[in-house]
This record gives C-alpha cells, structure tokens and sequence, in this order.
C-alpha cells in the first residue's frame, strides 16, 4: 500500500506540475500572439446588364486607357502627349542621333533600289502609268514616318492590291481605251481606300489584327507571291494579249493560247537578270557582311538592262521597254477624283476591296517585324497612318499603298 501511494502522489505532483507548465505556454502564446482578425469576403456588387456592356466595351476598345496619361497634367504636358499619340514622330524624334542616322540612311537607299523597279512593275499590274510607281514610292512614306508606329515597315506599291485594283477596274473600263477615266478611278477607289482605313483607326477597331493567325498570314503572303510570279510571264515572254483575271488556270491558257507572241530576247533578258538577284542573294546569305550586293542587285538591273537596250535599240524591236517616263515631283490629282456618275459604284467596291488586302499586308509585315524586334505595333494607329496616306495619295497622283511585303527580304 505504501509503495501504491507513493507511486499515486508521485503521478499527481507531476501531472500538476506538467498542467501548470502547459498553463503558461498558454499564457505566453496568448500574449505573444496577436488576436486573430475575421476578414469577411463581400461579393462584387451587383452591375446591370447595360453596365457590363460598358465595361466589356471599354476593355475591347480602349484597352489602353488612353485617357490615363492625361490625369493631373498641365495644359502644355496634354498638348505635348496629344501630340506623341497621334504623331509618334514627336516620342522618337528627341531621341535620334547620328548612329540612327547613318543606319536610315543605309535602309533609305537599300529602299530606293528597289522601290524604283518595283514602282514601276507594280503600276503596271495595275495597268496604270509607270510613273505612278514612282510617285507612289515618294509621297505616302512621308505621310506614314509622321503616323506609323512600326519602326521598320517599307511603305510603296504591293503585288496584291495593284493586281486587284487592275483587275477589277478593266471588267468595266478598258484602260486602252478610255485611259483619262481609268485614270480617275484609280485615284477615286484609292481615296475611299484610304477612307475606309482611316475610318477602322478612328472606330479603334484596331484590335481585330489580333484575330490574324501567324499561319493566316503566311498562307496570305504566299499565295500573292504565287500570283505575282504567275503575272510576271506576261512581260517575261513579251505577250501583249493577256488576261486580266489572277487564276492559275486562267493565266496559264492566255500563256499557251498566245504562243506566237512569245518574244526569246525577253526570255533570254529576262531569265539572265533574274539568275543574277538570285546569284547576289545567295552570296548576302553566305556572307552576311556582304549584305549590301542583294541590296543593290535590284537598281543595277534596271541600269544594266536599260544600257543594254540602249545600245541594242536599232538592232531588235522584240524588247518590251517601258517609254519616256515624266519629269517632276507629283502633280496634283484631287481634281481627278471622281465622286459623280455611273461608275462610281466601280470605284467604292474597288477602294474597299484593295483597302482591306493592302491593309492587311502592311499589318502583316509591320507585326512580323515588330515579333523580331521585340516590340509592339498599335493597330489603331496603323490603320489610321495607312488610311491617311492613301487618303493624301490619291490628292497626289498615287495609287493603293501600304506596308510592302518584299521588305521582308
């Protein structure tokens, strides 16, 4: 019993000492710890329908807010960021230097070399004066380096919407013909082009380029490669007579039906110019330091070339040449505009068909630039540069311009 007693107030005594001891961790927990706050969660509060609606409009149409930066500024800061939102020129500008410089104008005469060609190839798919190639390489890059947001997009003629334009307007009008009238719808359907653009940056409809695929483009951009490589047999065979229609098949019976047309001293030039671009490409591509052979291949064909014939000019009349080409800065054209008469309908559709591909090019190559810089291309703005250029164009005897495509190469 002894040994029981002791053994049960031994038990007890420490139970108790280990009660007390639990006790003031207790007490020092309670005081070192602070009390626990209850936050409770309250829901959003309720928004009508009409209030959704208004802010799923603003997140679509004005994700970025652009009214944000004008908070708390003075009246001069407003003018100042006005003025670098709607011509990003004055956000750039302050920031230019001399290796810029250098660099642009390296770009500039890499551009020229090959807008010259190009200006006037393109105005003849158009079935327009070549000289409007030319002027239409001039005046809406001035337009768009004051307006554009892309730092790297080449603006001039493009394939696509030249063969469009011509395609679409000689159903109804033969430029042979009635080339005054021609003439004046070329310049009409590139305004409302340039209307009908302007117009989506002005809506700030710009965020449906998000919805153009990377596969969307590049299917879009080599199907016209295929188009324009199939235009071009016309003048690399000298056929006078061909389609107007872009169809593989179409294009392919006029080459074949028109076979006594075919002219070798144009195939023969043809075929000798085009092995050398590919011949300086090849080299730029092997050696990169050697850029600037690809670069000029393209002005010294069209000088070699024009030599050549020059001094073959009184022995074959076989060679296609393009004539005497106007002297001069652009002439004036908004008296050409033609908004009164029965093929104005013409000229709209047109505008608007050209207005949607030329656009979307420039999109195009301004985004695939833009993705290998790392920087962003504003679609509003975009549309807003492209539309206006094309709106002061066709004031300034221009045709359909935008981005160009080959500027990628």
């Amino acid at each position: 019993m002894g040994v029981n007693s002791y053994s049960n107030s031994r038990v007890e005594h420490l139970a108790c000492n280990n009660n007390g001891s639990n006790n003031n961790m207790k007490i020092q927990a309670e005081i070192q710890m602070p009390p626990l706050e209850i936050h409770k969660v309250r829901l959003p509060p309720e928004r009508t329908t009409l209030q959704k609606l208004r802010h799923r409009l603003s997140e679509i149409f004005f994700p970025d807010d652009p009214l944000h930066r004008f908070k708390n500024q003075t009246c001069l800061m407003k003018l100042l960021l006005a003025l670098q939102y709607f011509f990003p020129i004055f956000q750039w500008a302050p920031h230019y230097n001399l290796s810029l410089l250098r660099s642009d104008i390296i770009s500039g005469l890499t551009i020229a070399s090959l807008a010259i060609p190009q200006g006037i190839s393109y105005a003849k798919f158009a079935n327009l004066p070549p000289i409007l190639g030319l002027y239409s390489s001039f005046v809406p890059p001035l337009i768009y380096s004051l307006l554009g947001s892309s730092r790297h997009l080449g603006v001039g003629p493009v394939s696509i919407a030249s063969l469009v334009m011509g395609s679409m307007l000689s159903e109804t009008v033969s430029f042979s013909q009635d080339p005054i009238l021609y003439l004046k719808l070329a310049f009409t359907a590139t305004f409302f082009a340039g209307l009908f653009q302007s117009s989506l940056g002005i809506l700030r409809l710009g965020f449906v380029i998000d919805f153009l695929s990377k596969a969307t483009l590049v299917g879009f951009m080599a199907g016209a490669a295929i188009i324009v490589s199939l235009q071009q047999l016309k003048g690399l065979l000298g056929i006078v007579h061909f389609t107007n229609k872009m169809q593989i098949t179409p294009v392919l019976i006029s080459v074949f039906k028109q076979r006594d047309e075919w002219s070798w001293q144009n195939l023969l030039l043809g075929f000798s110019f085009l092995l050398f671009l590919l011949t300086t490409r090849h080299i730029s591509l092997k050696k990169p330091k050697l850029f600037w052979v690809s670069a000029a291949a393209p002005l010294t064909s069209v000088i070699l070339s024009t030599i050549f014939v020059f001094i073959l000019r009184n022995t074959t009349h076989k060679i296609a040449i393009i004539g005497e080409l106007p002297k001069g800065l652009n002439p004036p054209s908004s008296n050409m505009l033609y908004f009164n008469g029965p093929y104005l309908a013409l000229a709209i559709k047109t505008g608007l068909v050209t207005g949607i591909l030329s656009l979307t090019e420039g999109i195009a190559v301004g985004r695939t630039f833009a993705a290998l810089k790392n920087y962003q291309v504003d679609g509003n703005k975009e549309m807003m540069a492209i539309g206006l250029m094309n709106i002061a164009g066709s004031c300034s005897s221009c045709y359909v311009t935008t981005g160009n495509d080959s500027s990628l190469f």
